[in-house]
């Protein structure tokens, strides 16, 4: 969106058009409500910023749930929101750590905010992005004078009368390939780490960040949401806990596991392959705590440097997918087919670790056929490229 589209869109009658909108979700359905706002005189900028807005809206659903049916949002800040739920543990280390005053440095459409105030905690937004303001305005203005949201930059925001910052930097498109500086991110990542070494903060990164630049003395917890690793919160002073650097918080629906620790975990050896595999979720191998999730499975490693465990008991963990071993099939495509087609196996879920594989690419060389159903987890033990033929094990509650 442009300011004239956000000119006109903020309007009452302009969010009134837009609030008598009903979902759109095709590229018909955009050619049909252009031609009937056009038709009834609306303008070109108000009638491509409430199309924009309703398809965006439905976008958002996923993030924001019924909240989305009220708020507005460009593209990339749609993208790059934080996902309510998760925003939800966000505000709930603040109010925890008895923090009433946050400010909100580079606040986006305003997710965070939003689960903050939710809270009662007052929040000073801001954003570079004059467009993404306004916007932000909008959505968090029902909670009044708790909330004030500002357009500038925010290394110059004045924070004499806030308990804490809270900052999503935004990563600078550079062009550049390899390790990327830390003047690449807007506001940079020195000035980030200068302030939140200052005074209470989290800050909202990349769960691929570069473990060596994660300051001393914070606590680094890298989150997943439903099966995707999703970020890395960098939390310190009194947001990040007494004896924790790392953690890995795990959201399923609405259900949250976390795991913690002073340092990495180290490893447990590697064993044969036993009754069950393990697959670790994401945000506890980018936490280095494998190792702790092995033990509590009474699990091995299957193999060096290649993120499955095995073992022998029936246990499984909300920190992993486990699979029941059915047996160890040729590797080779052709050997791999017949072996398959002889099981009565079409339906396959392909996973795997330390090989090159395609799995879309090899599941259309196998021309499965038949009714039974399976896990195919491709993978190398002791240097070897093993195919093992196994079933998903019910997660843990």
């Amino acid at each position: 969106m442009d300011i004239a589209e956000v000119r006109a869109l903020l309007t009452p009658a302009g969010l009134d058009l837009l609030n008598s909108l009903g979902p759109i979700s095709s590229s018909d359905e955009v050619g049909r409500t252009v031609s009937r706002l056009r038709s009834a005189g609306h303008s070109p900028d108000l009638v491509s910023a409430v199309v924009t807005q309703a398809r965006l809206r439905e976008r958002a659903r996923a993030k924001f749930g019924e909240f989305a049916s009220r708020m507005l949002f460009t593209r990339a800040g749609l993208e790059q929101a934080t996902r309510l739920p998760v925003a939800a543990h966000h505000a709930g280390r603040f109010r925890r750590a008895g923090l009433e005053h946050v400010a909100d440095l580079g606040c986006g459409i305003g997710g965070d905010a939003l689960a903050l105030a939710s809270l009662g905690i007052r929040v000073d937004a801001v954003d570079a992005d004059e467009v993404t303001a306004a916007l932000a305005t909008v959505n968090l203005a029902p909670f009044g004078a708790s909330v004030t949201v500002r357009h500038g930059l925010a290394e110059d925001q004045d924070l004499s009368g806030v308990d804490a910052v809270w900052l999503d930097p935004a990563r600078r498109e550079t062009g550049e390939t390899g390790r990327a500086r830390t003047d690449d991110w807007s506001p940079s990542l020195e000035w980030v780490f200068e302030l939140i070494g200052r005074m209470p903060g989290g800050v909202k990164l990349g769960p691929g960040l570069d473990r060596d630049r994660i300051p001393d003395g914070c606590e680094a917890q890298w989150v997943s949401a439903d099966g995707s690793t999703i970020e890395l919160v960098l939390w310190s002073g009194p947001l990040a806990r007494e004896g924790v650097t790392r953690s890995a918080l795990v959201l399923r629906g609405q259900h949250a596991a976390e795991l913690t620790a002073p340092a990495d975990s180290e490893d447990e050896p590697v064993r044969a392959l036993g009754q069950f595999i393990h697959e670790p979720d994401g945000a506890v191998i980018r936490a280095r705590l494998i190792g702790q999730v092995a033990r509590s499975l009474h699990a091995g490693m299957l193999s060096e440097k290649i993120a499955y465990l095995t073992g022998d008991k029936p246990v499984t963990s909300p920190f992993v997918q486990s699979f029941r071993v059915r047996e160890v099939l040729p590797s080779d495509t052709k050997k791999l087919a017949r072996a398959l087609r002889e099981r009565g196996i079409g339906i396959l879920e392909i996973k795997k670790r330390g090989v090159d594989v395609d799995p879309a690419a090899l599941r259309q060389t196998l021309k499965l056929k038949g009714d039974e159903s399976a896990t195919l987890i491709m993978t190398r033990i002791a240097g070897t490229r093993v195919a093992i033929l196994a079933d998903r094990v019910p997660p843990a509650p």
